[in-house]
């Protein structure tokens, strides 16, 4: 191992898989593309009024910010996702996005996969519970 990438190992903090922060972060991560893909599935949007439904219809759980909207977005853009069309409003530049048939595609294959996920965390949350009152292992 190189100097340089020991240094790397050793200046990167471990994480904490204890910790419920973590675990938040990362499915928030997750689901933002796929609720991103959501609340476009219902009608194009601009940028901000994105954020606004993606957070609307998680109940705050997701609250994406522009930081995380705008590179989803661009990726979206670049893979066919969404078209996007510029105008102006009121003097400011807007983007709507819409989202193709490639799009409205990836949302239903996305919603087919967090159905198979949801089912097994289901399934999970017996198994912890059955473990909770001496089930098999207690």
């Amino acid at each position: 191992m190189t100097e340089a990438r020991k240094l790397t190992a050793v200046a990167r903090p471990a994480v904490d898989y204890t910790s419920r922060s973590y675990w938040a972060g990362t499915i928030k991560m997750s689901l933002s593309k796929f609720f991103i893909l959501r609340v476009l599935h219902d009608r194009p949007m601009h940028g901000y009024d994105i954020a606004r439904a993606v957070e609307l219809t998680t109940n705050g759980c997701c609250s994406p910010t522009e930081g995380t909207i705008y590179p989803v977005l661009r990726e979206f853009e670049e893979g066919g996702y969404v078209t996007v069309e510029s105008s102006v409003v009121s003097g400011r530049p807007r983007k709507t996005y819409t989202l193709t048939g490639k799009g409205r595609e990836a949302f239903k294959v996305g919603v087919e996969a967090w159905l198979e996920v949801t089912r097994a965390l289901t399934e999970t949350e017996s198994v912890i519970a059955r473990e909770g009152s001496g089930g098999c292992c207690g």
